[in-house]
């Protein structure tokens, strides 16, 4: 690492030869042309902007050393351009008296900070109206930086005018709160420092530091509220630079703190707040945030803030990060970087307190500590619970469980002093696994009391807006994801309680899965999950998802739920199957919290099948009476099935904002409602040929009863095979004789009906046509260049040798296709595709160029074929898993149609940039295929047409971006 003296050094020697060959050094040197100066600048700014990359990449850097010689060089870059553009104005004017102005650095640069493609922020200050040789020098400046390619932030301001646009805007206030002089007139400066001082102290700190939290919570909503986003943002996400330097402009104002590098300094613990070692872990967090920007502005070649998927392997592997035993090296990053967040939270949590208290004084009306609080050994100070002086947590580690259980039955905020001796004393939580007060005050925390139903009013009404009844409101960094029980899960985990009490949570803390599908780590979509339990528990979602909310209603396992929402995934990142992994960690984690065999075995069971559900409903063809049946036999009882519905709706609910839709929900209820019918025993199980006539006789009289011809009946009766009658209910019927007889009546060869489902937020698209080899395969890819997906499929074949087949689907954003022309454009690509006008592979790839780019390519997506036998008794289930893309469907039912198959029912599902696609398939006889030979050979083939097709996408979208580039 090279220090501070030569890197100084190595600055004015580059900036002195810069000076020597625009010959400012000799005082009767010619002068030079403008465009010979920019040539000898852009050959600086390219040598110095190389330098500094050169030695941040062979880590002789750090990352916050590497923004300050990158703020040195710049800095003398622009002494030199105002010293050259006012000796080329004076000469080009012929101004004899002194050009009065004073350039200063303002924002993050005027912190003595850059990043490699950040603003260079100026602020040209005045004595009074600026002169026209101002003017012209300051244009001259400003058109000469804008040559160089470099993005300049500026404003012209006289000192009166800084002084009120900062009372009337805080961004103002905040951005001269770092003013820094670089060249002119430092009188002038000097004179707008003392003026600047003066109006924050008249103005107080309590208004900036009001308003700079409530921008702070504008930008984390703006930015996803959570620290452990998959693909957070380093500058401006929660936990990152921007939170460590809004610390900083708090302290500013209260301590006089001059630099981020004296809030981190050893030197600030001296005030009582921070310990060395905090210190320590700060400034290690500050130098770290800031490798990781410089990286991925090298990376991405642009100002770019956010680590998405594409550059996290990159920007790992700069660091150094590799593979280590199951993890690979882009984990690992991440991890170390949710860690880093981490601890800046924890920083925050500590300071900020301490900051608002001397700048705001003490709390007015605060509660205070009662006798049995103080009996406790906890006392109240701010309004703020903590420890009595003389209780100890390294010599009595209970204390600390205790301290939160009082927390919350007082409803108080944790004191910042305690906040910090939870962070320090936590180790010694581990004595405290098995024991039983620990355990009971833990799961209080995470479970809360049941709600009090009889407050809701009747049976089945929900409550108009009911929160968690022991969700606090006072917590300081309250914004939406940190209520109820989800704020003592947040502390409980943010103080490194949870990990010491459960081991195998402290390795699910910050890990990632590297996917488009979660969008937050494992521990933040577990905690998350946890709250979205205790909002439908309490009835806050009940329209949203009015079946879980009747579920919740009168749980008997209430408990053995939560505890299993809480282990759902704690074997990820482990390699096999987390499931079982999970289910055997909750067969001993479960009587060390002081539950009896009876929960655990439930706890177990549900972690074990918390998949089971999801995997039926959206991969299964739940028409089947065989799926239904197997599930039951699964799941045995109706207290488990009403568990597990719950645990797989929080558990969707929590992965992301767009992965639960009104689809999903509607095929989970079908599913729910269909398995307790057969728990309750109210299902028939007859044979099929008998369910079968029992539908046709139901539909049969219902369409006499609606007044239809019994020729048209008799003629409708006559259509359809066995399969068909048990697909679809009552009103589809009336629609399909109906769209059958118009058709016929008009010898149309092909009948394309839309109609929009909005409340199951897909489109039913119902096409009768004649059948022919490949038409579904047609038909999905019109469906593609329609830009719609296919969620699900029936296709049947009639006895008059036209196909029936009705698709399931919904827009880019998982809705229903509404919109009058989507639909007209929908109908005639079908029309066009069936007919032989549209060249739909054609079509397909230009679709495909507008696809996912690098950061979806990212994630790789191994083709995979499935192909199960036991799934149905009259096909056989094909399961394909491959890498999400326009005409992906298209593809594969063309190669199962070149196969000789017949489909019966197709299932789609995306989970990111990954698609399973689910068909239930028949030979041309409609027979299940049980040869394994054949079975092989279609499952080569179909694993071959994928590998082929994701080469091709991904060829031809890299073709695609070395053009655009």
């Amino acid at each position: 690492m090279p220090s501070h003296a030569h890197a100084s050094s190595t600055v004015e020697d580059m900036t002195l030869a810069l000076r020597d060959a625009l010959g400012l050094n000799a005082p009767y040197a010619p002068e030079l042309p403008r465009e010979e100066a920019i040539s000898l600048f852009r050959r600086h700014l390219a040598r110095f902007q190389s330098h500094v990359r050169e030695e941040f990449e062979a880590h002789r850097l750090g990352g916050a050393d590497a923004g300050k010689l990158l703020a040195g060089y710049t800095d003398g870059m622009i002494r030199t351009l105002c010293e050259f553009a006012t000796r080329s104005v004076r000469a080009e004017s012929h101004a004899k008296g002194e050009i009065s102005f004073a350039i200063t650095a303002t924002g993050g640069y005027g912190r003595g900070l850059l990043a490699p493609f950040s603003d260079i922020d100026l602020l040209f200050l005045t004595p009074d109206e600026p002169s026209d040789e101002v003017r012209g020098v300051v244009e001259y400046i400003l058109y000469f930086l804008w040559d160089l390619g470099l993005k300049v932030g500026h404003a012209t301001r006289t000192i009166d005018e800084c002084i009120t646009e900062a009372e009337a805007d805080t961004t103002v206030r905040t951005t001269l709160l770092d003013a820094r002089l670089l060249a002119g007139d430092a009188a002038l400066f000097a004179m707008f420092e003392a003026r600047y001082i003066v109006a924050c102290v008249t103005a107080g700190a309590a208004c900036f530091i009001t308003d700079k939290r409530r921008e702070r919570a504008a930008r984390h909503h703006r930015f996803g509220d959570s620290p452990y986003l998959v693909e957070p943002n380093v500058k401006e996400g929660r936990g990152g630079l921007r939170d460590l330097q809004t610390l900083y402009w708090m302290c500013r104002y209260t301590f006089g703190t001059r630099h981020v590098s004296d809030l981190l300094a050893p030197g600030f613990s001296a005030l009582g707040l921070l310990t060395e070692q905090e210190a320590k872990r700060a400034r290690r967090s500050w130098d770290f945030l800031w490798r990781v920007r410089f990286h991925l502005h090298y990376v991405s070649g642009r100002a770019e803030e956010r680590l998405t998927f594409d550059v996290q392997p990159v920007v790992g592997g700069r660091m150094g990060y590799t593979r280590h035993g199951r993890q690979v090296g882009v984990e690992r990053f991440m991890r170390h970087y949710f860690l880093t967040v981490r601890e800046v939270m924890r920083l925050t949590l500590v300071l900020e307190p301490a900051v608002l208290r001397q700048a705001l004084g003490p709390i007015a009306n605060a509660p205070q500590a009662d006798a049995q609080m103080r009996d406790a050994g906890f006392t109240v100070m701010d309004g703020r619970i903590l420890p009595e002086r003389g209780t100890s947590f390294e010599h009595e580690p209970i204390q600390m469980m205790r301290l939160l259980a009082w927390a919350k039955k007082r409803k108080l905020p944790i004191h910042p002093l305690a906040m910090q001796q939870l962070i320090r004393w936590e180790r010694h939580a581990a004595t405290l696994r098995g024991n039983a007060e620990a355990s009971s005050i833990f799961l209080d925390l995470m479970c809360g009391a049941p709600p009090e139903r009889a407050r809701h009013g009747a049976a089945g009404t929900p409550p108009a807006a009911v929160q968690g009844d022991d969700a606090p409101s006072f917590h300081q960094m309250d914004e939406g994801r940190r209520k109820g029980n989800a704020y003592w899960l947040h502390i409980l985990n943010e103080t490194g309680l949870m990990g010491r009490l459960l081991p195998d949570w402290s390795r699910v803390v910050g890990q990632m899965q590297f996917d488009t599908y979660h969008v937050f780590t494992v521990d933040e979509h577990i905690i998350d999950a946890l709250r979205i339990l205790e909002r439908v528990e309490h009835g806050s979602m009940a329209d949203e998802i009015p079946l879980a909310y009747e579920l919740a209603r009168n749980l008997h396992s209430r408990r053995a739920l939560y505890v299993a929402v809480l282990l759902h995934d704690i074997a990820k990142g482990r390699g096999g199957d987390h499931s079982e992994i999970g289910s055997e960690i909750a067969l001993h984690v479960c009587p060390e919290l002081g539950m009896d065999s009876e929960e655990t075995e439930t706890v177990s069971w549900l972690v074990l099948h918390h998949l089971l559900l999801s995997h039926t409903a959206f991969q299964r063809d739940i028409d089947d009476p065989k799926t239904i049946l197997d599930l039951a036999d699964i799941i045995q009882s109706p207290e488990r099935l009403r568990l597990l519905l719950l645990l797989t709706i929080v558990d969707m609910r929590a992965v992301g904002p767009r992965v639960w839709n009104a689809w999903k929900a509607t095929l989970l209820n079908e599913l729910y409602m269909r398995v307790a019918e057969v728990l309750e025993g109210s299902m028939a199980t007859t044979e099929r040929d008998v369910r079968v006539a029992r539908a046709k006789a139901a539909t049969a009289q219902w369409l006499a009863e609606d007044g239809l011809p019994e020729g048209d009946i008799a003629h409708f009766m006559g259509l359809g095979y066995g399969s068909y009658w048990l697909s679809f209910d009552r009103d589809t019927h009336r629609r399909h004789i109906q769209l059958i007889t118009e058709s016929e009546a008009r010898q149309s060869p092909l009948t394309v009906e839309s109609q929009p489902i909005p409340a199951r937020g897909v489109t039913e698209v119902t096409i009768y046509a004649a059948d022919h080899p490949g038409l579904f395969s047609r038909i999905a890819g019109a469906v593609a260049i329609a830009g719609a997906s296919i969620v699900d499929a029936r296709i049947h074949t009639m006895t008059n040798g036209m196909a029936l087949d009705t698709l399931w689907v919904q827009d880019a954003d998982g809705a229903a296709f509404e919109e009058p022309q989507q639909l007209a454009r929908l109908s005639m690509l079908v029309e066009q595709a069936l007919s032989g006008q549209l060249n739909i592979n054609r079509e397909i790839a230009t679709c495909g160029r507008r696809g996912s780019g690098r950061r979806m390519r990212a994630i790789h997506v191994p083709p995979r074929v499935v192909i199960d036998n036991r799934a149905s008794n009259a096909c056989t289930v094909v399961e394909i898993n491959g890498r999400d893309r326009p005409g992906l469907l298209h593809d594969i039912t063309a190669t199962i149609s070149d196969q000789k198959l017949q489909i019966a029912s197709a299932h789609i599902t995306t989970y990111g940039v990954r698609a399973v696609d689910v068909f239930y398939v028949k030979d041309l006889f409609g027979l299940k295929i049980t040869d394994k030979a054949r079975l092989e050979t279609i499952r080569q083939t179909l694993l071959a047409g994928l590998q082929k097709a994701e080469a091709d996408a991904t060829r031809m979208t890299s073709a695609l971006d070395t053009v655009t580039i």
